[in-house]
């Protein structure tokens, strides 16, 4: 049960000084967050400004060129003050932005390198009055505390076309139920035969994967990243202990070279543990940072902050894994675009961005009348990153061939139209499906996803010195595929070759070259009576449920080791 709570706004709203911004922000409150009231008004809050920027199209011409093998500037990555030369907003945007808060008594403002964001402490007083229409109440769930409004917000009509978008109103970030990562599988309805399952560890990927003890990482320059939200934090005790516990026969790390954040004292989080363990046991001795966004600051949006840190640093990792995702119905298009171009400004400096494709399948949105649609999720549908699926041993006894892992995300994007790079893998997948979901399911001109697929099931973890069995979801396929492309970037740097950067236009150039086709299985999609709870199934070459398939690392290497 959701509670939709009514849209307020103001007189002055009325009279056509203001327009609204996000005026497709879904705020209907997520039942499980408990409202407290109203904030005092004086209690102070802070905003996110995403100052409109420039040169976006030229922008996306230079990722899709940069990405491209066949493109003569492919691999020739700028630095992020090249990015901030290009997109970096008009003076004229950053003049009535900067005029528009001080007028309106705003004056505690930072930015980031490339000058397209501000972070503005004010009370709420201030906030309620600089955007007509907000209200901004305090909401409480899992012992995290949220401030955000109940309403939509406007902006003066003056700087509606020098804003994408305010952070910190409107979006609740998932917890719980909602949460698109690690779930244990103790606590879901799954086949009775898997509880038998000997567990997946290190070594059992390194042999389903063909990793031998030598495929380690040993390039200086070489590095990886995990991102964590909401209070989920790593113990280095923890990452010490699987290391002793599964690390036996091949050379790794015990240690996370850098915490980017804080890193909080408290429990572990599952979701922390698994990222960073498997990551780091997979792209093995390679350099690994955790960036660490606990969220503690009830206005903030932990996902934005992340996002902001990429626009602040001149050094980061060559690969991300983020296991993070909300339903794309549930967010503005305005701020979906805006985190596109994030993405994008990453692909240009040569970072590879993987997302989890989500725990739910195909996802479903019940309609009252009739007439479900499945529901796609956000970032995992995004055109500019490489969207990660889920998969099972076949044979839950014996490390044997892959089989859909029925909870794996994956489908069409209701926003975002398909990308050139994947328009004839797709329409091959939908002219070849005999019996596919009704048409009115899904969108079958939006980009689709994932784009390729790991083991999602039945991993081992150590969290809080104890060792977790039965721990699955696509949160931990993302870090195994990470580890791996970290391990075939490693072997580039070596042979004096860029990053992978963004991989999908080569991905599916290389038509499942170097991935084992994963053929058997469908994942959840609507309970009911026209397709009885199943999504999308794979099949030969590329599907919405594993993509192209799982990693054959020797034979992926070499494809991606031709391409210079």
């Amino acid at each position: 049960m959701r509670i939709q709570v009514p849209l307020l706004v103001l007189a002055c709203c009325s009279l056509g000084f203001s327009e609204h911004l996000e005026a497709d922000q879904n705020i209907i409150i997520p039942d499980h967050w408990a409202h407290l009231g109203r904030v005092n008004p004086t209690e102070e809050i802070e905003l996110t400004f995403a100052l409109r920027q420039q040169n976006v199209d030229q922008l996306e011409d230079l990722l899709l060129q940069v990405s491209d093998p066949s493109s003569p500037q492919y691999g020739k990555y700028l630095v992020l003050e090249e990015v901030t030369a290009l997109v970096r907003p008009s003076q004229l945007t950053q003049k009535v932005v900067h005029q528009w808060l001080q007028r309106n008594g705003v004056s505690h403002c930072q930015t980031v390198l490339t000058q397209d964001f501000l972070q503005c402490s004010m009370t709420a007083q201030v906030a309620e009055a600089l955007l007509p229409g907000s209200q901004f109440h305090r909401y409480v769930s899992d012992g995290q505390s949220l401030v955000r409004s109940s309403s939509l917000y406007q902006v003066h009509r003056d700087v509606l076309q020098h804003i994408d978008f305010v952070g910190g109103v409107h979006r609740f970030p998932p917890t719980g139920q909602d949460l698109r990562g690690v779930l244990s599988q103790r606590n879901r309805q799954r086949p009775l035969e898997a509880k038998f399952h000997l567990g997946v560890t290190p070594a059992a990927l390194r042999t389903r994967y063909n990793l031998t003890a030598t495929d380690v990482g040993s390039a200086q320059n070489n590095s990886q990243a995990v991102a964590q939200f909401l209070e989920q934090f790593y113990h280095p005790a923890d990452l010490a202990q699987f290391m002793v516990m599964f690390g036996k026969g091949f050379q790794h790390r015990s240690d996370v070279d850098k915490v980017v954040g804080t890193q909080g004292g408290g429990k572990a989080g599952i979701e922390a543990s698994l990222d960073v363990e498997y990551i780091m046991s997979t792209g093995a001795n390679i350099s690994t940072w955790v960036f660490s966004n606990g969220g503690r600051h009830e206005s903030q949006e932990p996902f934005l902050q992340w996002m902001l840190l990429l626009s602040n640093l001149t050094d980061i990792p060559w690969v991300h894994t983020i296991s993070y995702g909300d339903d794309e119905d549930s967010l503005s298009s305005a701020y979906m675009q805006r985190i596109n171009t994030e993405f994008m400004k990453a692909g240009v400096r040569g970072i590879s961005m993987l997302f989890a494709s989500g725990d739910s399948g195909a996802g479903c949105k019940y309609l009252a009348k009739g007439g479900n649609r499945f529901r796609p999720s956000f970032p995992a549908s995004s055109p500019y990153v490489t969207t990660v699926g889920g998969t099972s041993f076949k044979n839950p006894f014996k490390i044997t061939y892959e089989v859909t892992h029925y909870i794996s995300g994956g489908g069409f994007s209701n926003v975002f139209k398909m990308p050139d790079y994947q328009v004839g893998a797709v329409n091959a997948f939908l002219k070849a499906q005999s019996a596919p979901p009704p048409k009115t399911y899904f969108n079958t001109s939006g980009r689709a996803y994932p784009d390729m697929a790991a083991l999602s099931d039945n991993y081992w973890v150590v969290s809080n010195r104890v060792p977790v069995p039965l721990v699955s979801g696509t949160s931990a396929s993302t870090p195994v595929v990470g580890g791996i492309l970290s391990l075939i970037n490693d072997q580039r740097f070596l042979k004096g070759l860029p990053s992978l950067g963004f991989l999908n236009p080569l991905l599916y150039q290389l038509k499942g070259r170097g991935l084992f086709d994963v053929t058997e299985g469908c994942h959840l999609g609507c309970l009911d009576d026209l397709v009885q709870g199943k999504g999308f199934c794979a099949s030969v070459s590329w599907d919405p449920v594993t993509g192209w398939g799982t990693p054959n690392y020797p034979a992926l290497l070499a494809a991606l080791l031709e391409r210079k």
